[in-house]
């Protein structure tokens, strides 16, 4: 059933049950303290006769004694009377007998006979009824050697007090309900205006897929940070999509480039063969090595957009890497590639936790884009590997100022290396490998030219115990 209502009406009910069940305890605290402060009223007023001769003219009257009343005459009053006040009381005896002095006899129980064998001034509290079935509150006490004196008090006017005390906060407790209802209702409404803003936001933004829009964020509550949370997810979104679009841009026109080449060398090649003027061998095999640099050429542009399509999340499990050889095997592989670039190396031991191919795959594009820069000019292309910072040194025209903020971007191509060879994510790897590492690059002109690209990985120069 709960999950048929809405927040509003949850919140609402919930409000005014809190609130209705703090009213109800307060009533029924109320009640209980009044009740006991009636009964201390009443148990203040058993006190019973004062002094000595109260005690005396009790059992005086009980003995018949002088105070006991006589017959009426014209001669005088018809009893004697005592010079105190005397509520109604009377005396118990260890044997069992009783003597009632007033019109409200208790009935004695084996609890009273008890106390008239216990040490003098030893009283008793309890409730009671008399011969008439009233409920009275009675004090017992020891006056004597088998002697007891039961004083009472009725409790009819308690009762009535706390039975009208009870209907005035069942009422109170009523209507404390209905004011708690409708001040949920109230709180409801306003604690959840917000809310509903963001409700409509989301559904506009599910129906129209127009992911800037913005919801207003004002103070500092839960609510506010709900909103300026929404509204950074949907700028994340936003940017996501973006960069989305402008990477199939950017791989369409990469791609066109190869692709017309390839159809255009695979025509020639159909041409000749539908015309029966095969190609000379020398000029065929020309054509094929070209068709196969471009395949090779498309097959590393898919690899690395697979390579930067994927999550941070999907990579391989992370181990401890020996930085120094993964660079060492980076630097083997450039010499393959370019025999004639020389390549100073200088690595001291660097140990870290990350992905070890994403990481030679990043060295080796650094020192790929150094080659590739340096070849036919002055100076050699230098590494070093010092407490964790990697340095790659070339010798090239380096990059305008202006550039390098975009040096890591998809794409993107200094304007000195447009026309060699390349898809221009080789650095954009890089980034991507480094940040997933923990780590930082960045790339600047070197003094007396040439670029330098610096790698910070966190590390250790030892290797970590059980590594």
């Amino acid at each position: 059933m709960n999950g048929r209502r809405s927040l509003r009406s949850r919140l609402t009910l919930l409000v005014a049950t809190a609130v209705a069940l703090a009213i109800a305890v307060c009533a029924v605290l109320c009640w209980f303290v009044v009740r006991a402060e009636l009964l201390r009223q009443v148990e203040r007023s058993l006190e019973g006769p004062k002094g000595l001769q109260g005690v005396e003219w009790i059992e005086s009257y009980c003995a018949g004694g002088p105070a006991r009343p006589r017959e009426s005459t014209a001669h005088g009053p018809p009893f004697r009377i005592p010079p105190f006040r005397i509520p109604p009381v009377q005396l118990i005896y260890a044997g069992g007998g009783r003597c009632v002095i007033g019109a409200t006899p208790v009935k004695v129980t084996p609890a009273d006979l008890a106390l008239t064998q216990a040490p003098p001034g030893t009283r008793r509290l309890r409730d009671g009824v008399t011969d008439g079935g009233e409920e009275v509150r009675v004090m017992t006490r020891n006056v004597g050697p088998g002697i007891a004196i039961m004083e009472s008090r009725p409790l009819e006017e308690v009762q009535a007090t706390l039975a009208a005390l009870a209907w005035i906060l069942a009422g109170v407790t009523a209507l404390g309900v209905f004011g708690a209802a409708s001040a949920g209702l109230l709180v409801s409404r306003t604690a959840l205006r917000p809310v509903g803003r963001l409700t409509e936001a989301v559904e506009y933004v599910a129906r129209t897929e127009d992911l800037d829009t913005r919801i207003p964020a004002e103070g500092t509550d839960e609510i506010a940070r709900l909103g300026v949370s929404f509204n950074a997810m949907t700028t994340a979104l936003a940017g996501s999509r973006e960069r989305q679009r402008r990477l199939i841009a950017d791989a369409g026109h990469e791609l066109r480039t190869p692709l017309t080449s390839l159809r255009a060398n695979i025509d020639l090649l159909l041409r000749s063969e539908n015309t029966g003027r095969p190609l000379d061998p020398a000029p065929k095999h020309r054509l094929l090595t070209n068709l196969k640099a471009q395949f090779e050429e498309m097959s590393t542009l898919v690899g690395d957009l697979l390579q930067l399509s994927r999550a941070e999340d999907e990579h391989e499990p992370y181990v401890e890497v020996a930085f120094h050889e993964v660079v060492e095997e980076a630097v083997r592989r450039a010499r393959l590639r370019a025999p004639d670039t020389p390549i100073e190396v200088e690595l001291l031991p660097w140990y870290l936790r990350g992905d070890q191919a994403a990481l030679e795959r990043a060295v080796v594009n650094l020192l790929d884009n150094a080659v590739k820069f340096s070849h036919g000019r002055q100076g050699p292309v230098r590494v070093r590997l010092r407490g964790g910072e990697l340095t790659v040194r070339d010798h090239g025209p380096g990059i305008p100022p202006g550039e390098l903020p975009y040096v890591f971007d998809r794409f993107w191509r200094s304007s000195s290396a447009r026309s060699m060879p390349g898809s221009g994510l080789g650095l954009a790897i890089v980034a991507k490998a480094v940040r997933d590492a923990g780590g930082e690059v960045e790339l600047e002109n070197a003094e007396g030219g040439g670029t330098l690209a610096r790698v910070r990985l966190t590390g250790s120069p030892a290797r970590p115990p059980g590594a």
